[in-house]
């Protein structure tokens, strides 16, 4: 059985979990993503865990939405190279340079631009100076970050249509806020079914909760990977 193009967040409290997790999915995706808490607490020895735990290869996730001056996030891309993740993520807000930056200094890596954050609607958007509308502001950051060297670019499954159409066909586009159909939204806005975001589009689908609160996480990754097929 082909697996399905999910990337589980790895949000877990501790590593015996996070292993755990990873064992009973990754049978059924291809990626799982280490985001900022767990890499705070945990470093490299949370991409070692997942990687173990693996029933089979799994491509690495590092989300840590880099943002800062170009020498200072391609230090930190220098910093990781070592784990040798598939995609490493920066802000495509901290501009064209830092973005080069991270993409010269880690060029084995896909350099994943985060557009809008999907916990942001309209109104977030007018409070920080973001001229809108989402989909709007996330197309213009998608075209900048993709110049300036970034080969892959998060977006909400409901703008990842607009920015397939902007970007084209080399470009990955990982959507997070996917939520099966009836399922809560919890901190997204900005959310879709994981059929929505695939037909829209979306290369890979960030999903966390859904699978990893539900009450036997293995079934619940099998069942939405083959909703997917």
């Amino acid at each position: 059985m082909s697996r399905a193009p999910i990337a589980i967040a790895l949000d877990a409290p501790d590593l015996a979990t996070l292993r755990g997790w990873v064992s009973q999915t990754s049978e059924y995706v291809t990626t799982m993503k280490v985001g900022l808490e767990v890499f705070c607490r945990d470093g490299h020895a949370a991409i070692s865990a997942a990687r173990d735990a693996a029933t089979t290869p799994v491509d690495i996730f590092l989300d840590l939405k880099l943002h800062d001056i170009p020498a200072t996030v391609a230090g930190a891309a220098r910093a990781i190279a070592s784990a040798q993740p598939r995609f490493l993520t920066v802000h495509a807000s901290g501009g064209p340079a830092m973005i080069a930056a991270a993409a010269e200094a880690l060029p084995d890596t896909l350099i994943t631009a985060v557009t809008v954050l999907t916990s942001l609607d309209d109104t977030d958007l007018d409070a920080i100076g973001l001229v809108g509308p989402p989909e709007s502001a996330v197309v213009r950051l998608a075209k900048m970050a993709t110049a300036a060297g970034a080969r892959a670019l998060v977006c909400s499954p409901q703008e990842v249509a607009a920015v397939r159409h902007a970007v084209g066909a080399g470009i990955v586009l990982i959507t997070p806020g996917v939520r099966p159909a009836g399922g809560a939204t919890d901190d997204q806005r900005r959310v879709a079914t994981p059929q929505q975001a695939i037909a829209d589009g979306a290369d890979l689908l960030v999903i966390g909760r859904p699978i990893t609160a539900a009450a036997d996480v293995s079934l619940a990754a099998r069942t939405i990977a083959a909703s997917l097929r």
